[in-house]
C-alpha cells in the first residue's frame, strides 16, 4: 500500500515527460508537477506545518489545487478540501472545526470574494496561521509563489525527506466534510490506503493507462474529483484536463482539443453534453468525440436513456459507480463485460477487498433480493468522523461494517440495486443535500413558523429542493424572497427552487411531519406544472 506522495513520485519517475495537466495554454509534464509539489511541500514545512496539521484548499479546479493536494500530503499534513460555493458561516465552521493551521485560497470564484470572506471570519479562527493565495494579492494573504521560494531552503528539504520515511499508509491524510443531517457537516477522515487503493481499483476496472486523458469537470473538493479523478489518473500516468466551471459546449470542445478518452460526470453533466452534441449534429457541426473510450457516471441515480445515449451518441463506454465519502468513496462498480441490463439497472458489484451486505434496522442481514440498508466492510472504510466518536459509532459497528443509509437489494450474483434512501437526503447535480441544514436556515427567517424541505425531480439537476412553509401569523411570505434569503446564506446548490406556503403539514400521531407525503405532493406539483420553479435573484435586483 502506498502513500499519496509515493503514488505521484513513482509515476513521475516512470513517465517524467508524459503530460500530467492540460490547462488553458499550459501543458505540465509529470516531472514538473512532481518538482513543484516537492518545493511546495518543503515550503509548508518551512512555514511550520507539522505532521497531522490540517490545511484547507478553497479553490476551483486549477493546477494549483492538484499541487497543493499532493504537497500537503507530502509534508505530512491533512488535506481539508472546501466547497467553492461555501458562504461565510460555512467557511468559518469547516476551518474552525478542523483546527486548520493554513489554507490555500483563490482570490475569488464565480463572483464570490474568497479573500473578503476569509478576512471576515479569520478573527474567529485562532488555529489559522497562514492563508496562501494562488493569484493576486490581498492583506494577510501569502502569495503561492513565495511558498515555493521558501521550499528552496535546504533544512526544510531535509526535514521533508525525513518525514517521507516516517509516513505510514494508514495515517489520516484527508478530512472531507459531508453535509450534516443535524445542520453541521461531519468530517470524514480518510487514510492514504483508503484513497490510493480505491483510486487504483476504480481505474484498473476502466483499464486506464498512461495513454489516457481525463476530463475532470467534477469538483476537486469532492471524492469524485480528487480520488476517482486526480489520484486515479496519476496512478497510471494519465493526463488531466481540469475544468473550473462546467459548460457542456466547453467540455465537448476540450474533449476534441485534447483527445480526451476518460469522461467523468454526474448524470446532469452527461444530459447536457448529450443535448449539446445532438444540437451540433443537427447543425451539421458535430464535435469530434471519437477519442472517448470510457468514464464514470456517478453521484446520482442514472436514467437508463442517459446511459444508453452516452454509449450510442458519445461513444463513451461509461461505468456506473456507487459509494459515499465515508467509503473513500466507491463501493460497487459496473464492469465492461456486464450485460447491458446490469449496467443500466444496477450499480454493479463490490470492488475487490470490499464486502457488501443488506441489513434490516437492527443491522442484521436480510435474505437475497429483499430491501434493506446497504453496508460494506473493507480497506475503504473511513477512519471515523473527526472529533465525533458518537457519530462514528452510529455508522460503523464493532466488526468494521459501514452503514450507508441507502436502501438497496443484493442479488445472487452480487449486483447491487439502489432503491431509495433511508434518510431524506437528496442529491442536486451530484451534491448531497440534507434538508435539516436548509430547514435550520429557514427557521431563522422572521416570517417562518414551521418548515419542511424535501427533494423533488428536476430534469437537469436530478433533484432540487422544495420548501413547504407555514408562515407566522401576520406574515405574507413571498416565495421569491424566501429563495433569495436562502441564497444569501448557503451554497447555491442547497437553495430550494420551489417554495410552497400553506397552513399545515401531514403529521403522525406522535407529532412528526410525514415527509414522504410532502415528497409525494411535491412530485405531483412539479409533474403538473402547478408549482413555479424559482431561481435566486442576483444581489441588487
Amino acid at each position: 500500500m502506498r502513500t499519496l506522495s509515493r503514488v505521484l513520485d513513482e509515476t513521475a519517475q516512470e513517465f517524467p515527460d508524459r503530460p500530467a495537466v492540460f490547462y488553458e495554454a499550459q501543458t505540465i509534464p509529470y516531472r514538473a508537477l512532481a518538482a513543484e509539489v516537492d518545493r511546495l511541500a518543503a515550503g509548508l514545512v518551512k512555514l511550520g506545518i507539522e505532521p497531522g496539521d490540517k490545511v484547507g484548499i478553497w479553490m476551483s479546479n486549477i493546477p494549483e489545487w492538484i499541487a497543493a493536494y499532493f504537497a500537503i500530503a507530502k509534508a505530512g499534513g491533512v488535506v481539508v478540501p472546501m466547497n467553492t460555493r461555501y458562504k461565510t458561516h460555512e467557511v468559518e465552521y469547516i476551518l474552525g472545526n478542523a483546527e486548520a493551521k493554513a489554507v490555500f485560497v483563490a482570490q475569488g470564484f464565480l463572483g464570490i470574494d474568497y479573500a473578503a470572506m476569509l478576512a471576515e471570519v479569520r478573527p474567529n479562527l485562532p488555529h489559522l496561521r497562514e492563508a496562501i493565495t494562488v493569484s493576486g494579492a490581498a492583506p494577510s494573504l501569502r502569495p503561492y509563489i513565495d511558498v515555493l521560494k521558501l521550499g528552496e531552503d535546504k533544512a526544510a528539504q531535509a526535514e521533508l525527506a525525513r518525514r517521507q520515511g516516517a509516513m505510514r499508509p494508514e495515517d489520516c491524510v484527508f478530512i472531507l466534510y459531508t453535509s450534516g443531517t443535524t445542520g453541521h457537516p461531519k468530517g470524514a477522515m480518510l487514510s492514504h490506503i483508503n484513497m490510493a487503493e480505491n483510486a487504483r481499483q476504480i481505474t484498473e476496472v476502466m483499464r486506464v493507462s498512461e495513454e489516457d486523458v481525463f476530463l475532470l469537470a467534477v469538483p476537486f473538493f469532492h471524492c469524485f474529483g480528487c480520488v476517482m479523478g486526480i489520484l486515479g489518473a496519476v496512478t497510471w500516468g494519465a493526463g488531466i484536463v481540469p475544468v473550473p466551471v462546467f459548460k457542456a459546449d466547453e467540455a465537448l470542445h476540450l474533449i476534441q482539443k485534447h483527445k480526451v478518452s476518460v469522461l467523468y460526470g454526474v448524470p446532469t453533466m452527461f444530459v447536457l453534453e448529450l443535448d449539446e452534441q445532438r444540437k451540433a449534429v443537427a447543425a451539421g457541426k458535430p464535435y469530434d468525440v471519437s477519442s472517448l473510450r470510457t468514464g464514470i457516471m456517478a453521484g446520482a441515480p442514472c436514467p437508463v436513456e442517459v446511459m444508453r445515449g452516452t454509449m450510442d451518441d458519445l461513444g463513451c463506454n461509461v461505468c456506473i459507480c456507487y459509494g459515499l465519502t465515508e467509503a473513500s468513496p466507491v463501493i460497487t462498480m459496473t464492469r465492461f463485460d456486464d450485460p447491458i441490463d446490469k449496467r443500466v439497472e444496477t450499480v454493479g458489484k463490490a470492488l475487490p477487498g470490499i464486502e457488501v451486505r443488506v441489513v434490516d434496522d437492527a443491522w442484521q442481514p436480510v435474505p437475497l433480493g429483499e430491501t434493506g440498508e446497504l453496508a460494506c466492510r473493507g480497506y475503504n472504510v473511513m477512519l471515523g468522523y473527526w472529533k465525533n466518536p458518537d457519530a462514528t459509532r452510529q455508522v460503523i459497528d464493532d466488526e468494521g461494517w459501514l452503514y450507508s443509509g441507502d436502501l438497496s437489494t443484493l442479488d445472487e450474483e452480487g449486483y447491487v440495486r439502489i432503491v431509495g434512501r433511508k434518510k431524506d437526503m437528496y442529491i442536486v447535480g451530484g451534491f448531497n443535500v440534507y434538508p435539516a441544514e436548509i430547514e435550520e436556515v429557514l427557521f431563522t427567517h422572521p416570517g417562518v413558523q414551521n418548515v419542511a424541505v424535501v427533494g423533488v425531480p428536476d430534469r437537469v439537476m436530478g433533484e432540487v429542493g422544495m420548501a413547504f412553509i407555514i408562515p407566522r401569523d401576520g406574515h405574507a411570505l413571498d416565495p421569491q424572497e424566501v429563495v433569495d434569503f436562502c441564497a444569501r446564506q448557503i451554497a447555491a446548490f442547497k437553495v430550494p427552487r420551489y417554495v410552497i406556503v400553506g397552513k399545515d403539514f401531514p403529521m403522525t400521531a406522535s407529532g412528526k411531519v410525514q415527509k414522504y407525503k410532502l415528497a409525494e405532493r411535491g412530485r405531483e406539483l412539479v409533474a403538473s406544472g402547478a408549482a413555479p420553479r424559482i431561481e435566486p435573484r442576483k444581489p441588487g435586483r
